[in-house]
């Protein structure tokens, strides 16, 4: 097979914070060149601080090298979205939106290897807000985008493994590939569906370790521990950036293989891209 055939896209999980921010930005440049990328796709919706993103965060992101950005239930904390998300077609909110919601759920991109479909979707199990049925919405979807591309990534933002799950099962032989994301740890389930999508349960985060979900520990356990409410600034420390690696037949949109990421965030040219101090956005009193 020749490699002019295979689509190589790189999927990082939620960015947490300034710490994943920095990372993503200060190690794109590297993937790129380590896995030939023709594609890279992040979720940002805890970007700024640990909560949402704001129009300066997505240009960074989108300067760096990232093609698209995917989001899930925070994608309003930052109020400034509303109005910056209908002039950055790059930046998704889930399709399952009502139709007035600002913004798009799905884009179609064109590249050197041809044309890339990337789709954002919700989940409703312990989810808020509820959005419509992902399932109807996704199908929608997808047979509109497969129109005009079968190389087709969707990220399914959802917390219970099952309805994600449910998901990749429901799109196998549809998409390309299906990541979860959202509970900010990396699953091992990563396989081809028999019809030819890859699939990973949850792709995890790019953030610090040594955290809660790429917070700070102390205030989450007191939380736990007390049942009063806390701030939970984003950790410092180590960073790692994980996600998925998929290879995509770009004739047919089958993926051909598909691995787990797990990169160190460290980069000499991190500590000179942002300062130390996250200023979008002071820490939440809510989990991720």
């Amino acid at each position: 097979r020749s490699i002019l055939l295979m689509v190589t896209v790189l999927f990082l999980g939620d960015i947490v914070g300034q710490p994943g921010r920095a990372a993503v930005i200060g190690r794109l440049p590297e993937l790129k060149a380590k896995y030939a990328l023709d594609f890279v796709i992040v979720n940002g919706e805890n970007a700024a601080g640990g909560r949402g993103i704001t129009g300066k965060i997505t240009i960074d992101l989108l300067r760096s090298g990232v093609s698209v950005i995917t989001t899930g239930d925070h994608i309003w904390d930052q109020k400034e979205i509303l109005s910056f998300i209908e002039t950055e077609p790059r930046l998704l909110r889930p399709v399952n939106y009502p139709d007035h919601a600002p913004g798009n759920g799905s884009i179609i991109l064109e590249t050197p290897k041809g044309k890339i479909g990337v789709i954002n979707v919700q989940a409703r199990t312990f989810m808020q807000p509820i959005l419509d049925n992902p399932f109807h919405a996704i199908d929608a979807a997808v047979t509109k985008m497969r129109s005009e591309t079968p190389n087709i990534i969707v990220d399914a933002h959802g917390e219970t493994t099952s309805e994600k799950i449910a998901l990749g099962r429901f799109l196998d032989g549809k998409v390309s590939a299906v990541i979860g994301t959202h509970t900010h740890v990396q699953t091992a389930d990563e396989q081809i569906f028999p019809g030819g999508t890859a699939f990973l349960c949850d792709a995890g985060m790019c953030g610090p370790v040594n955290s809660i979900l790429g917070r700070a520990i102390d205030p989450i356990m007191n939380r736990f521990l007390s049942n009063l409410p806390a701030s939970f600034p984003v950790a410092s420390g180590e960073v790692r950036l994980r996600g998925s690696l998929i290879e995509i037949d770009e004739v047919t949109g089958n993926a051909l293989r598909i691995m787990r990421v797990d990169e160190s965030g460290l980069n000499s040219l991190v500590a000179e891209i942002e300062p130390k101090i996250d200023v979008e956005q002071s820490p939440s009193s809510e989990q991720t």
